[in-house]
């Protein structure tokens, strides 16, 4: 109960026992004495008086102390959060007297704030020049950039960058980049990336698209690593549409020149021995050797661009078999990398399509359907090896294999083409009880030194994150300005949520560094796949139509768990929102178990003597305005319940509650509130 009820209730229950012991001792000395006229009158005033006085003392202490305290508490609350704020509650009653102090107090206030302000505006002039240059040349950039911390959150991202992952949650100031691309070739190379500025270059498959990466760490202070992308996928495409052509060509060349060779011997060996036969013979000789030389040539041609390497790239072992894995996933085939995983230079995507054929025939040949795959270190090269159980492949097999078409297309380069490639060949192996194929594959170098560029600073960016503590720090000991924090709110077709009403929309909003950020949010409908009551639509103002086509629940809960990343949730009277995502989580096959921050029991606990923590009532003392039609919307109360936090953090520093843990022990103390 609030401190100002209590008191209320002792003041009424004192006046009570003081009126009626009052009134009882005036019955007892009127029976006793027997007064009468005046003494009566004196006698009945005296044993109520103390009534009396007591209810005239506490009516004067609520007018004249009680209530000015209250209202100069919601002032210096405002005052707290922002010193602009209206002055609807100046000190009155016994406490008027502070009025020109507490305006002194604002006035100075304002006036250092304004004088920081000014100096910090005047200080970053020139470089706000300089970054809005920048910003230009970066803003028609078609490369797509990314700037990582040591901690790979990203600090930097270009407009190129945005439409490259389009959509996708998990991009954002402060995500790690883990969640944008979640590849081990990737984490790998970043924790080997040498300090010096020497390149790395990396092709990654992701979401069905080869991805060459270059990356490079830049002259800074927290090991900030740049990234830039380039989608290679059609570009392997184009190569293979002009190399199948081409490799086709040969042998029909070759077939000419044969049948023009028979010819000629034909020729060659009629019984009329005229001049001009012996010179028809002796041209179609030549042309025959000559059409032989230039198919000799074109071959060495052929043979020399199947041999180039430019097209090989540092490849991760595992990622490779991962992809291989996705192909072969509708072939009922069991495929299990063992061993260690390595480095390799490889064209990745025709090495993938190569390996693709190679154990289907294996497959058929064998009549295995479970294939081991294992990466052994040799000297400068390194083999991969296909392993099953039973005998070992004759050469002859493998020769006839080699080939083989990639793919049924028309003009199909073969898999003796990829080995050529990559400058290998392939046998087979016998062991105990099983068998191998081995690859011989180039082993990756190290990149050449490169060129040295002038600094750049990108569009969006904040650089800040890299001085945050590591993400696998203990959060406890966070401030509440260093943390990362996703403020959301749910809408629902009800309020009793374990009687099976569910969500229809979810909303949030990123709190980075103390800022809300403008352009980070999530907002997305939900089917409930039940009917919506009238009476909640009444409130939030969405039906079946709205919802008819949204994804439901478990596909609407992972992007949002990818969205909200490793940040800490905040949400007004979080026991319900926080009840309505858990009970989705399970079949969503997600988890949120990071730390939750309640606005209602934080403002609860830092004034307990107000009887209105609800949304509406804080809005209002803190003087936070919802825009038109987005109260009970997700996303508009997740953006106010935001600013509603940010207006908090003064107030809860002034009282020592700095850190996160300092946080979740003091709404710890507020009794919460069961829900659903």
């Amino acid at each position: 109960m609030p401190k100002r009820q209590q008191l209320l209730g002792i003041w009424l229950l004192l006046t009570g026992l003081t009126f009626f012991g009052g009134l009882a001792l005036a019955f007892v000395l009127e029976s006793a004495l027997a007064p009468t006229g005046t003494s009566r009158w004196l006698l009945w005033i005296t044993a109520m008086s103390s009534s009396a006085i007591l209810a005239l003392i506490g009516i004067l202490l609520e007018r004249k102390l009680f209530a000015p305290l209250r209202h100069l508490q919601v002032q210096f609350a405002r005052l707290a959060a922002n010193p602009d704020a209206r002055e609807d509650f100046p000190p009155e009653g016994w406490l008027s007297s502070l009025r020109p102090d507490l305006e002194r107090l604002r006035q100075r206030w304002q006036k250092d704030r304004d004088t920081l302000s000014s100096a910090r505006e005047e200080g970053a002039s020139d470089a706000t020049r300089i970054r809005h240059e920048l910003e230009a040349v970066l803003q028609v950039l078609e490369t797509p950039l990314l700037l990582c911390d040591s901690h790979q959150r990203v600090l930097m991202l270009n407009p190129s960058a945005e439409h490259f992952f389009t959509n996708h949650p998990a991009l954002g100031l402060g995500r790690h980049l883990g969640q944008l691309l979640p590849l081990k070739n990737l984490t790998d190379t970043l924790d080997r990336l040498p300090a010096d500025g020497t390149p790395r270059q990396i092709l990654l498959h992701h979401e069905g698209r080869w991805l060459r990466c270059d990356l490079r760490r830049v002259s800074a202070t927290q090991g900030e690593v740049l990234l830039t992308l380039e989608d290679r996928t059609e570009s392997q495409n184009a190569n293979q549409r002009w190399r199948q052509p081409l490799a086709e060509l040969i042998p029909a060349l070759r077939g000419h020149a044969a049948s023009l060779t028979t010819a000629a011997e034909a020729l060659s060996g009629a019984a009329n021995g005229s001049e001009i036969k012996l010179r028809l013979e002796q041209g179609v000789q030549q042309e025959s050797a000559a059409i032989g030389a230039q198919i000799d040539n074109l071959a060495r041609i052929l043979e020399k661009v199947q041999l180039d390497q430019s097209q090989l790239h540092d490849t991760w072992s595992n990622d490779l078999w991962k992809a291989l894995e996705e192909r072969l996933s509708s072939s009922h085939i069991t495929f299990t990398p063992i061993g260690i995983p390595a480095w390799f230079r490889a064209d990745s995507p025709a090495l993938l399509s190569m390996l693709e054929v190679l154990v289907e025939l294996l497959r058929k040949h064998t009549e295995q359907s479970s294939f081991d795959a294992e990466i052994c270190l040799g000297n400068k090269r390194v083999y991969m090896d296909l392993i099953w159980q039973g005998d070992s492949l004759p050469q002859s097999l493998l020769e006839q294999w080699r080939n083989m078409p990639l793919s049924e297309e028309p003009l199909a380069a073969r898999l003796g083409d990829v080995l050529n490639q990559h400058n290998s060949d392939w046998w087979s192996l016998r062991e105990e009880r099983q068998a191998r194929i081995r690859i011989p594959l180039p082993a990756s170098e190290r990149a050449p030194e490169p060129a040295r560029r002038r600094k750049t600073r990108p569009e969006f960016h904040d650089f800040s994150i890299a001085e945050l503590p590591a993400p696998d720090a203990a959060l406890g000991a966070l401030t509440l300005r260093q943390l990362d924090m996703v403020v959301f709110d749910t809408e629902t077709t009800g309020l009793r949520l374990r009687d099976g009403d569910t969500i229809i929309s979810i909303g949030a909003c990123r709190i980075l560094n103390g800022k809300l950020l403008a352009h980070e949010a999530f907002d997305q409908l939900v089917n409930p796949c039940i009917p919506i009551p009238a009476d909640s639509t009444a409130v939030h103002g969405l039906d079946d139509t709205d919802v008819k086509r949204a994804p439901p629940l478990p596909i609407v809960l992972p992007r949002f768990r990818t969205f909200v990343g490793q940040g800490v949730l905040v949400a007004h009277n979080a026991a319900f929102d926080m009840l309505a995502i858990s009970r989705g989580s399970e079949d969503a096959g997600v988890v949120f178990d990071m730390p939750v921050l309640d606005t209602l029991l934080l403002s609860r606990a830092i004034d307990p003597g107000f009887e209105g923590h609800g949304l509406d009532a804080l809005a209002q003392r803190f003087q936070l305005t919802f825009p038109a039609g987005s109260r009970h919307t997700a996303l508009g109360d997740a953006r106010v319940t935001a600013e509603l936090l940010l207006a908090l953090l003064p107030r809860l520093e002034a009282r020592g509650i700095l850190t996160l843990q300092q946080a979740l022990d003091l709404q710890a103390t507020m009794e919460p509130v069961r829900v659903g």
